[in-house]
């Protein structure tokens, strides 16, 4: 395989679709989350997240969205802006019959500012790093998960929780700071 078709999918990594591939679109501002990366944060969340709520609120290729739901999670929503992207994540939902996905063509702040509160166990923030995203996801974020809830963030740099969240991991690979954070109350 060339680099070039490397860069093009992504693989899932575990859970029910293990190995099965996802295209990733030649966009700006689009990284998948790294197949190491993937298996450290689902390591620290363990590999069996049947019945929780995840959102993917960036959700680029959909790996993070989709490994959730491989591997278990009952009901997972990926949040897309760009239409095209958003078809590929749909065209993949019904190549891998994932019933539990479900794929909004919206903007990822607005779509959150309307969600009711405690409505996820697991949010996942991987905004495009260089847009200023990261502080306005985490405020809406905090608000989604249900108390003691996981919101995972990809940034450009390490960052301080904000109030309501405690660093519960983190990790770095290359420019990609990792964070796992939890919410307290």
């Amino acid at each position: 395989m060339t680099a070039a078709a490397r860069r093009s999918e992504v693989r899932l990594i575990g859970g029910q679709w293990k190995r099965s591939k996802l295209p990733v679109a030649d966009a700006p501002g689009l990284r998948p989350t790294p197949d190491r990366v993937r298996e450290t944060l689902f390591n620290w969340l363990g590999q069996d997240l049947a019945g929780w709520r995840c959102l993917d609120a960036f959700a680029g290729s959909g790996a993070l969205g989709f490994e959730a739901a491989s591997r278990g999670a009952s009901n997972v929503v990926l949040l897309e802006r760009d239409r095209r992207i958003a078809a590929a994540l749909t065209a993949s939902k019904l190549r891998l019959k994932a019933d539990a996905l479900r794929i909004e063509n919206v903007d990822a702040l607005a779509w959150m500012a309307r969600c009711p509160p405690d409505s996820f166990e697991l949010v996942f923030i991987d905004p495009p790093f260089d847009l200023p995203l990261v502080e306005p996801s985490l405020a809406l974020a905090q608000r989604l998960v249900v108390p003691d809830g996981f919101v995972y963030l990809e940034a450009g740099q390490a960052i301080a929780p904000p109030p309501g969240l405690k660093l519960h991991r983190q990790g770095r690979a290359g420019a990609v700071h990792f964070h796992l954070l939890q919410r307290t109350d």
